[in-house]
């Protein structure tokens, strides 16, 4: 079983001063200024002026307090079955603040890790054989997540996003090691049973269009996270977005021959159609969600609470 570091200490009045002062459209402009460390689908991950060497990630998805801290609950135990399952992770901690938009925030709390160390960031600078080794390992930790859910099923039973923005190679402590942080969708079933609401997922696109999402995407993209061979071929895509189509035949040739639990080999054919796939649904789903940030803000005249990235090269 691998560990999870130690929890982090959360100064709960320093974040209700940065979320009140906050503008969500402008953060580096805020009263107490942040910096964007990073994009999710329902949230966005900064560093604050004040708060050295800690991420925050913020979501602001919930309208009471008891709804965010089930959900900040729910967060706990996912990461503790991660660790059950052998997967190390940062130091985490979680708060729920009010939001000056109305409602609450939910903010989960990490130890900031070095940009250079994360896979997506790696990929650029190391040399093949460094990335393959680094695949290698992602692969043999998420290989182990089906081997636990192979023992635990159907009692329990846990989902991941390999993609390779959420591993990172530590260069600090634990050296050599692979961490993953990608914790703050919990995505796990007990006796087959979703454990968190699928509408959480909807909170950041417009309420008007959120049917077509429910209707034609969200089975798909959640039960995608519970397919060992879809994570694989997603881990595998992910090299499309991060520019390095070269290393998507290395990649899938180091998968098939260390991974201990696909049945077939994977061709990169699925790999392109997994892509072209997953880039529909995400762009549309973004595409979504600028309009609702247009709307809110210059015909509705109201705050938009989420925090959205400039163009993406898919």
């Amino acid at each position: 079983m691998a560990l999870m570091e130690h929890d982090l200490s959360v100064d709960r009045e320093f974040l209700e001063r940065f979320e009140t002062g906050l503008d969500p459209q402008h953060p580096e402009t805020s009263r107490i200024p942040a910096r964007i460390l990073g994009y999710g689908e329902i949230s966005s991950i900064f560093a604050i002026e004040g708060m050295p060497a800690v991420a925050f990630k913020r979501m602001p998805i919930f309208s009471t307090v008891p709804e965010a801290e089930s959900y900040a609950a729910m967060f706990h135990t996912y990461s503790r079955h991660l660790t059950e399952a052998g997967l190390t992770l940062p130091a985490q901690a979680t708060a729920v603040v009010p939001s000056a938009g109305g409602g609450v925030v939910l903010y989960i709390v990490q130890r900031q890790l070095p940009d250079q160390d994360f896979g997506h960031h790696f990929i650029h600078a190391a040399d093949r054989d460094d990335v393959l080794l680094l695949i290698r390992d992602i692969v043999a930790l998420i290989d182990g997540v089906w081997a636990f859910n192979a023992t635990r099923k159907p009692h329990l039973e846990l989902a991941l996003d390999g993609q390779l923005s959420n591993w990172v190679r530590s260069t600090q402590d634990p050296p050599r090691a692979v961490l993953y942080i990608d914790t703050s969708t919990p995505l796990f079933r007990i006796d087959g049973r979703e454990q968190l609401d699928p509408e959480k997922l909807l909170k950041s696109a417009p309420g008007a269009l959120r049917w077509i999402l429910r209707r034609f995407f969200l089975a798909d993209v959640m039960n995608r996270y519970y397919s060992h061979r879809d994570v694989v071929i997603d881990l595998i895509a992910n090299l499309y977005k991060e520019q390095r189509p070269d290393l998507i035949v290395p990649v899938t040739e180091t998968i098939n021959h260390y991974s201990t639990v696909l049945d077939q080999p994977i061709q990169p054919e699925a790999v392109d159609r997994y892509y072209r796939s997953d880039r529909i649904i995400w762009t549309l789903f973004l595409a979504f969600r600028r309009m609702d940030r247009w709307l809110s803000r210059y015909l509705l005249r109201r705050r938009y609470e989420f925090i959205l990235p400039g163009p993406i090269k898919r």
